[in-house]
């Protein structure tokens, strides 16, 4: 099975190139123009397993609010493709992580449908060179368009940096185990997952 996924989406404001590969071993170029959410997506694809060449640019210079959903639309869609039909895939992924005085815990379901609840809350504005907000539309965005169901849930809060990237792991924990192949089936009493 080969799940390799290369996708481009450009807009009158932005340009994401991707290539992504669910069967990788965590390897990751990111390079986009805000090193916070390089570090971020690159701590994802260093525990999903998943390899990640993504190249993106502000095609006009306003914020960074843009580019980081038009990343995350095009993760969440490249995702969806390489899965195919789910066949095989565990489908559910869970993972409680912590990093310092933050736990964090994420669970998602690969069902098609997508939703985002979390009650993740910052302690400042800023992180790095990006809004904390856009961690949230980050999230949001990427369920939306990979068609997940993805909670966040904090436990203990602490430093925004170390509570962003506890996210990011955790999410990257949970994909791996969501899309291994753990059968020979759709995991649905359905017949599908869409």
């Amino acid at each position: 099975m080969n799940r390799l996924v290369k996708m481009r989406r450009e807009t009158q404001e932005t340009m994401v190139e991707l290539e992504l590969n669910l069967d990788g071993k965590g390897e990751h170029e990111v390079d986009t123009p805000y090193s916070m959410i390089n570090h971020l997506i690159g701590s994802m694809a260093r525990f999903s397993g998943f390899n990640i060449r993504l190249k993106a640019v502000n095609k006009v210079e306003c914020d960074e609010h843009h580019l980081i959903e038009d990343i995350a639309l095009t993760l969440g869609e490249a995702l969806n493709k390489a899965l195919g039909d789910k066949t095989g895939i565990n489908r559910f992924g869970y993972s409680l992580t912590p990093m310092d005085e933050v736990l964090v815990g994420v669970s998602i379901d690969l069902s098609g449908r997508p939703f985002f609840a979390h009650n993740i809350e910052f302690d400042q504005t800023v992180i790095g060179n990006i809004g904390t907000s856009m961690v949230q539309h980050f999230l949001r965005s990427f369920s939306n368009s990979s068609g997940m169901t993805l909670h966040v849930i904090v436990f203990r809060n602490g430093d925004a940096h170390h509570l962003s990237e506890a996210v990011f792991k955790a999410l990257g924990l949970s994909l791996k185990q969501a899309v291994s192949i753990t059968g020979s089936s759709v995991p649905s009493e359905k017949g599908v997952l869409r």
